[in-house]
């Protein structure tokens, strides 16, 4: 059986995500931390994400670490900020061409992502730690990352929603 972008998000009950894609989550430590904000946040959390064709996780930020995980499809490019420059990751099974199984976001990095190609389905796991909580997570403003990194305005241009 070929497996699309519609198989995963049916059978995984993928929903529409606020930076772009579907997910799911499958996972929440139900231990607790206290972050150095004082906040609480579990542990740990886990989901499953999906971006297809054209479709973009666009920029955005959150307050801790993310791993993320191939499992299918075609290679993920991940563009992060760090440190004012551009990275960006390949997240696929091709290790001959330097692609990564697996990579780490840093806390607080603005980052984006899409399939390489432009064509097809990329299916994920992400990680966060301590776990994700959605007032831990900005969407970018285009006009605010363009004052701040103006060499990559276009980036931004084709990256961000607003």
């Amino acid at each position: 059986m070929q497996k699309d972008a519609q198989y995963y998000v049916n059978k995984l009950s993928l929903i529409a995500h606020p930076e772009g894609g579907f997910y799911a989550e499958t996972y929440r430590s139900k231990n607790i931390i206290q972050n150095s904000d004082g906040n609480q946040r579990n542990i740990s959390t886990a989901i499953y994400f999906l971006l297809s064709d054209t479709q973009k996780s666009h920029f955005h930020r959150i307050k801790s670490d993310e791993l993320w995980f191939h499992h299918d499809g075609e290679t993920l490019a991940i563009t992060v900020i760090v440190d004012g420059k551009i990275e960006v990751i390949h997240l696929g099974k091709d290790l001959e061409k330097g692609e990564v199984l697996q990579a780490i976001i840093p806390a607080n990095c603005w980052f984006a992502s899409e399939v390489k190609n432009k064509k097809g389905f990329v299916l994920v796991s992400c990680t966060v730690a301590p776990g994700f909580d959605f007032t831990d997570f900005e969407m970018a403003k285009k006009a605010d990352l363009v004052i701040q990194y103006p060499a990559y305005a276009g980036l931004f241009e084709e990256l961000c929603f607003a």
